[in-house]
């Protein structure tokens, strides 16, 4: 039943200058946030319960924040998107549990103490005071009953337990070897925390390497799992983190080739994923810095000993991406050693050279110069021999030119020569047969190799969790007991922090020197701190037990809640935690603790906040302040803003949005519901009479809301919602009224979408609209399916591909009926003339395509 205006403002009692009133100064963003703080404050909605109920359960996790001073616009887009998936799901009916917390040890908070010359809880703490209040005034629905920071001994103390549970089942230990160093934040970096250019992720700083005795956890033990289990995540995280990871795991197949070198007793095993190619293997090369190398210059000529001791310190102050640099000149000390050919018995001379790594595969390689460009280059460079036994050819069937002529190394497939048993053979067949004549020789095997190395925990700083071993005088160690833990760090007070190679812990007598009460043996505290990437690796389980102090985290609410469902963050972190993640969690299920092996289901990345195309930073001048921004435009405006930008994972140019357009929009959606209110609208009456064109309207969005919301098509759902409030406007301002129930419908309908993006103004609309708090636990409306359906449809009509119509039809019509009023329109009978018609194209709903001639 349709009210006319003038009725509509008789029964609210609002005269037109009212209205502009309201219109004008009714929405005052900083009045609604000290409205409903202290409500949702007291009413605590977002506290999730024990996930043993009725309702189904949702896990929604945020990657925590690193306390380094106030939230920034990386902070206010990344909670934003997550906040919108939780709020999304709560709606729908889930118990959602979606927690926050503090990774709160690491590097920047012990740098920022020492520069400041405070102690890095008192700097850590305080930050976390402050984020906590921008929180707060943002208003991200967390749980916050189960808050955790990583620093406390509360939480550390169950990194201990992991590491030793760790120890127990030989996933942890300690060995000397080559490490990467950061010479300016002294301390060793894992490879994750190398750039591709070489510099420390942490300081900047180009890393060196650096030989120290270090803890490490066993993930290689875990890397076909880690890698083929990538599989059960096709389609629900990004293709370019998957890729990142499987690129970073790496796994080749080959065989494990051994080398016999003159004078030496043990055989040296060579990875290679063409043992079909042994027969063109002219020479071996070993990487400088690595043990085989300073076995064998040991035991060469004092010239020798002399060169390699040179090239190893040169060596030594290169970055591995520079060693790997295929555009260098090689460079090399002959070893004065030889080595034999499994295959054909060749005595090949062996080199060091720096282009080999250390850590890949045992730190030396056969070289086949005729069929690898780098081995290549090396042979040119020294003179070495170039056979080759593959027979590569052009698209044409032309035979490549000669490696050692041409320079240009042939490293396509073809059928092998001078390769004695394997000639005449295709790469596969090669290969097996290669793999057979070294099981049969007893000279090799079929082998798997990866790029993935072993976890390096150790870090030489204050800042972190203590590693729960002892060391006794003889080099004996033994873990701290359980019951022990957690080992606390002791005050640093009278600690010089200043990275110096060694932990500051060492310096810390008193707390390093444990006496057994039994024995009266005297143990030393292991001096190093785990690396934090430990604390977040697991950090999504402890949410679930935040306040245990008797377990890290009970497995039955990991059965209930886990894996997490929704995982958002930035790509950052494709390869280090969630790599690290993914390993702790299978760690723990083979332990029996978990029920399933994957930590998270669902993963979301955002893009970054830029401005004018560039990463904001202090430095360039060009930081936009997330508290300015807030104090200014309030905490929905900047939410509208960031969803409605464009796809999530896209960067985001903040000189290229308007938060203003936000606040406008967000004015005119809280109008809405305020002339429904002064309409004086009942509360709960059935919407049936209301105006069927804006119910259609209304339930083509809540039926295509939840989809759109699904695939993070967060800046659909925001353009989607601006129309709808457009929609409702012209319907009041038309005749319709606010009075009408169609409106009211559509104002409901848009304060609980409203919601997750615009939770301040969407709780006073549904306020405004006579419902209890808090809209964020409204039921969803459903979307009518008999609202869905068209009832008319309008079908554009072309002659020669130009618009000569539009025709309005019943959503019924044939195909045959689209075409016969196509044909009797006066329009496109007026620009057919007196030509031919040759061909007509009908798609109903949309088209008809007429031809002539």
């Amino acid at each position: 039943m349709e009210v006319c205006v003038s009725e509509r403002q008789a029964s609210s009692g609002s005269s037109a200058g009212e209205r502009q009133t309201r219109e004008a100064g009714g929405y005052d963003f900083a009045a609604i946030q000290e409205r409903w703080l202290p409500v949702w404050e007291r009413l605590r909605p977002f506290e999730a319960g024990d996930g043993d109920g009725t309702r189904p359960r949702k896990y929604v996790l945020d990657m925590f924040p690193y306390p380094s001073g106030d939230l920034h616009m990386g902070h206010a887009e990344a909670f934003c998107f997550g906040d919108v998936l939780a709020r999304y799901w709560r709606g729908r009916g889930y118990d959602v549990l979606h927690p926050i917390g503090w990774d709160s040890f690491g590097l920047p908070a012990e740098n920022a103490a020492i520069k400041r010359g405070v102690d890095p809880r008192e700097w850590t703490y305080a930050n976390i005071a402050q984020q906590k209040a921008s929180f707060r005034l943002y208003a991200p629905s967390f749980d916050w009953s189960r808050v955790l920071h990583t620093s406390d001994p509360e939480y550390y103390r169950w990194n201990q337990w992991l590491f030793l549970k760790m120890y127990e089942k030989g996933l942890a230990y300690r060995k000397a070897s080559w490490v990467n160093w950061d010479p300016v934040d002294q301390t060793v970096l894992a490879n994750e925390q190398v750039l591709p250019d070489g510099t420390s992720e942490r300081s900047g700083a180009m890393v060196v390497k650096k030989k120290l005795t270090q803890w490490y956890f066993r993930i290689t033990d875990y890397a076909d799992r880690l890698l083929d289990d990538l599989d059960r995540l096709e389609g629900q995280w990004p293709a370019k983190v998957l890729n990142m990871q499987r690129n970073w795991i790496g796994r080749s197949r080959g065989a494990e080739v051994e080398f016999e070198i003159e004078g030496r007793e043990e055989k040296v095993p060579v990875f290679t994923t063409r043992p079909d190619t042994l027969h063109g293997a002219t020479f071996m090369v070993v990487a400088p810095d690595s043990d085989l190398a300073a076995e064998l210059a040991a035991g060469a000529s004092a010239d020798v000993r002399m060169q390699f001791q040179a090239y190893l310190e040169q060596t030594q102050k290169q970055t591995e991406i520079e060693r790997q640099n295929a555009d260098r000149e090689k460079t090399g000390v002959f070893l004065d050693h030889f080595a034999v050919n499994p295959v054909n018995g060749e005595r090949i001379p062996v080199w060091a050279s720096d282009y080999v790594l250390a850590d890949y595969g045992h730190g030396a390689i056969m070289a086949v110069p005729a069929h690898d460009q780098r081995d290549l280059d090396f042979a040119r460079r020294f003179e070495l021999p170039v056979r080759v036994v593959v027979d590569v050819r052009d698209a044409d069937g032309e035979r490549l030119p000669d490696p050692a002529e041409s320079g240009v190394a042939t490293a396509g497939d073809g059928v092998l020569i001078n390769s004695g048993e394997l000639d005449g053979l295709d790469k596969a067949a090669a290969i097996a047969k290669a793999i057979e004549v070294l099981e049969a020789r007893g000279t090799g095997r079929a082998a798997t190799t990866y790029r993935l190395r072993d976890w390096l925990i150790s870090r030489q700083r204050y800042w972190g969790t203590p590693i729960p071993i002892l060391h006794g005088a003889d080099g004996s160690m033994i873990p701290v007991a359980q019951s022990a833990l957690p080992v606390e760090l002791p005050a640093s007070e009278g600690l010089d922090l200043k990275p110096k190679g060694s932990s500051p812990l060492g310096a810390a007598t008193e707390w390093a020197t444990v006496v057994d009460p039994e024995s009266g043996e005297t143990w030393t505290r292991d001096p190093d701190t785990m690396d934090t990437f430990v604390d977040s690796s697991w950090y999504y389980l402890r949410f679930l037990s935040a306040t245990d102090d008797t377990q890290a985290f009970d497995p039955e609410l990991a059965r209930r809640w886990g894996p997490v469902d929704q995982y958002a963050g930035g790509v950052e972190h494709a390869i280090l935690h969630l790599l690290y993640s993914r390993f702790v969690t299978k760690v723990l299920h083979d332990l029996g603790y978990l029920d399933f092996e994957e930590p998270f289901t669902a993963l979301l990345n955002q893009g970054m906040v830029l401005q004018d195309g560039a990463k904001m930073s202090k430095s360039k001048g060009n930081l936009v302040e997330f508290a300015s921004e807030l104090q200014e435009h309030g905490a929905d405006a900047l939410r509208v803003t960031l969803a409605f930008a464009g796809p999530p994972e896209d960067d985001i140019d903040w000189a290229d949005v308007s938060v203003q357009g936000s606040a406008k929009f967000l004015a005119r959606a809280w109008r809405v519901a305020d002339d429904v209110e002064h309409a004086g609208a009942p509360v709960g009456s059935g919407f049936a009479d209301g105006d069927r064109e804006l119910r259609a309207h209304t339930h083509h969005l809540l039926a295509d809301a939840p989809g759109l919301v699904e695939a993070y098509k967060f800046n659909v759902v925001v353009a989607r919602l601006m129309d709808q409030v457009n929609v409702t406007r012209k319907a009041i301002d038309s005749g319709c009224g606010a009075a009408d129930p169609a409106v009211r419908e559509s104002a409901e309908a848009i304060a609980v979408i409203l919601s997750l993006f615009a939770p301040y103004a969407a709780e006073d609309m549904w306020a405004k609209l006579g419902h209890e708090p808090t809209v964020a636990l409204a039921e969803w409306p459903a979307a009518d399916p008999a609202l869905l359906v068209e009832e008319e449809i309008t079908l554009v009509v072309q002659v020669d591909g130009k618009v000569r119509d539009r025709l309005a039809l019943p959503a019924s019509v044939t195909a045959e009926e689209a075409e016969a009023a196509a044909r009797a329109s006066e329009a496109v009978q007026r620009s057919v003339g007196e030509r031919e018609i040759v061909n007509v194209v009908v798609r109903v709903p949309k088209i008809v395509s007429i031809v002539t001639r």
